[in-house]
């Protein structure tokens, strides 16, 4: 249950909701549930919640000339032409707390072929899981040969 509560926050982390897996995931680890098993899910849920925010931008050409849009078409193009400064390669930084989730909703807008996002998004997302693991295991002073293999 502690591996589907940790996709499920990641999940939402990654969209535009108000979610933080950090703090779950530290205290996982704390609680010695496998380093393997908790990156895995937290960085699976993270990169399929970057799916929602791609397939969100998908379909803003649909929306961006109603009043209730929140984004101009200025603004849009502004976002479109920092992408195309830095092109697809630019979703490897997805995982940012600021910036990030625009990313990957900009992504969409830009039509990114999926595999291309998937993968850049979830390379990101896992260095970004991996990081945090480390640090929370330094802190906590777990000894790395205590981690159990998958």
């Amino acid at each position: 249950m502690a591996y589907l509560t940790l996709f499920l926050t990641a999940f939402a982390a990654a969209t535009l909701l108000p979610a933080y897996s950090e703090v779950l995931l530290g205290t996982l680890v704390t609680q010695g549930y496998s380093l393997w098993w908790l990156w895995v899910w937290a960085t699976a849920g993270n990169t399929l919640g970057s799916v929602v925010n791609g397939v969100i931008g998908r379909q803003v050409d649909r929306f961006k000339n109603k009043r209730w849009f929140p984004v101009t078409e200025t603004q849009l193009d502004k976002a479109r032409e920092r992408f195309n400064r830095y092109g697809q390669w630019s979703l490897l930084l997805g995982w940012l707390p600021l910036g990030g989730d625009a990313l990957t909703l900009v992504g969409g807008i830009m039509r990114v072929p999926w595999l291309n996002f998937i993968v850049l998004v979830a390379i990101g997302k896992g260095a970004r899981y991996a990081f945090v693991l480390w640090l929370v295991m330094e802190a906590a002073g777990v000894p790395s040969e205590s981690v159990p293999s998958p």
